[in-house]
């Protein structure tokens, strides 16, 4: 790898930055999520067999419900619309709500 500048880094960051914006409000959308909700998008290494060396995850957290996690086995920047739509999809049959919920938290499947 080559001399990389401060002011490359500060372009890359600002893309990276913008595109994680844009994935959140995405998402926001996609799961009906409010100001009391949140959203976390990162992109972390995976050191499996059977995942790409990077991938994204996505937690969403919903007040009063436990955190729940997806995987997108795509790096940040390949995350297409299909991708979160899938998640929503996940999001869907995970189906947890206070009223259902027997005292432990119910995790979603890995993707």
């Amino acid at each position: 790898m080559g001399f990389v500048s401060r002011a490359d880094l500060r372009v890359r960051n600002a893309a990276r930055s913008a595109r994680i914006a844009a994935i959140k409000a995405d998402l926001v959308a996609r799961l009906g999520l409010t100001e009391a909700d949140a959203v976390s998008v990162n992109e972390i290494a995976c050191a499996e067999a059977c995942c790409p060396d990077r991938e994204t995850l996505v937690l969403v957290m919903r007040e009063g419900e436990p955190t729940r996690a997806y995987r997108i086995a795509r790096p940040l920047e390949t995350v297409m619309a299909d991708d979160l739509a899938g998640v929503q999809a996940e999001d869907a049959r995970s189906g947890f709500t206070l009223e259902n919920s027997s005292g432990s938290a119910r995790h979603p499947p890995k993707a």
